[in-house]
């Protein structure tokens, strides 16, 4: 990739919109909206509250399908040069993960994400991604069908990351992602009721920063495979940190929606920060956080 940032899934849609504020082609890739196998309404609203130094979001996955993505998205995405496009693919089971690894394996994507944190219909509404047995089902149904550089996007809601992290590299990831959003609840204290409509969702923003850079930081020294960090990143000194603690890459997410020119932003102060201190590339800064 041309750099480092890429636009984080859920927060850059599809890139249309962003795209009239900045030439996509100067990101280093986007992450499209969490994609499914058939159309999704999402769930009730409200599903967005405003927290201290982040937002909760419960959206619930809407999207068009993977099929209406190909056919009417995908084209606008490849027209930029240079800019990597992910694939942002969850499912209701494992059958229907390795499903959609085939059928977006199948076109022009650069990579697709595998979305593990979501709703598991056989197993009780738990996450895919917070059983380690049902990960290792799900990573490798995924890699027995996809063709394309598989990233597994992890949940920060388990007791141990860096064993989920292994997990997905031992069935055949080719990079994590993380930290996806924290779960967490708003209250009307007025009304006595939760402010969004699914009554609990995912915290991300600032105030998850400093979760995301120790998640990233022992994930890191766990795998072997490239690690792409996000959590609360909204400027250059940020994305800089998750790359000390051992990210190769970083994901902007929900600075997008504060500021529409915040992916560009962190780019270009990672540049004036590479140029002032004498680094020629990112990699040599990955991991180099020296401990007290």
């Amino acid at each position: 990739m041309r750099s480092p940032v890429i636009a984080a899934s859920g927060t850059y849609g599809f890139g249309r919109e962003y795209g009239k504020y900045i030439p996509l082609s100067e990101l280093g890739g986007i992450s499209v909206k969490g994609l499914t196998l058939t159309p999704r309404q999402g769930n009730p609203p409200p599903r967005i509250a405003e927290t201290p130094s982040g937002i909760l979001n419960s959206v619930g996955l809407q999207n068009p399908g993977v099929h209406a993505f190909i056919r009417d998205e995908l084209p606008f995405l490849k027209a930029h040069p240079g800019l990597a496009v992910f694939a942002n693919a969850a499912g209701s089971t494992v059958e229907e993960y390795g499903e959609m690894a085939a059928i977006l394996s199948e076109t022009d994507v650069d990579g697709i994400e595998a979305n593990v944190s979501c709703p598991n219909v056989k197993c009780g509404g738990a996450a895919f991604g917070t059983d380690p047995d049902v990960l290792a089902r799900v990573v490798r149904c995924m890699r027995r069908q996809c063709k394309k550089p598989l990233i597994v996007k992890l949940s920060p809601n388990v007791t141990a990351i860096a064993l989920m992290a292994r997990i997905a590299e031992a069935e055949g990831a080719d990079g994590v992602s993380l930290i996806n959003t924290l779960m967490g609840m708003a209250v009307d204290i007025r009304t006595k009721k939760p402010i969004l409509g699914n009554n609990a969702g995912g915290l991300s923003g600032p105030a998850v920063k400093p979760i995301a850079l120790k998640m990233v930081f022992d994930v890191s020294r766990a795998v072997s495979i490239p690690v792409i960090g996000m959590g609360g990143i909204v400027t250059g000194e940020d994305a800089i940190a998750f790359f000390l603690c051992g990210a190769s890459a970083v994901m902007v997410g929900t600075g997008n929606f504060t500021d529409p020119f915040c992916c560009k932003k962190v780019t270009d102060e990672i540049a004036d920060f590479m140029d002032s201190n004498g680094y020629t590339q990112v990699s040599d800064m990955v991991g180099k956080l020296e401990l007290n």
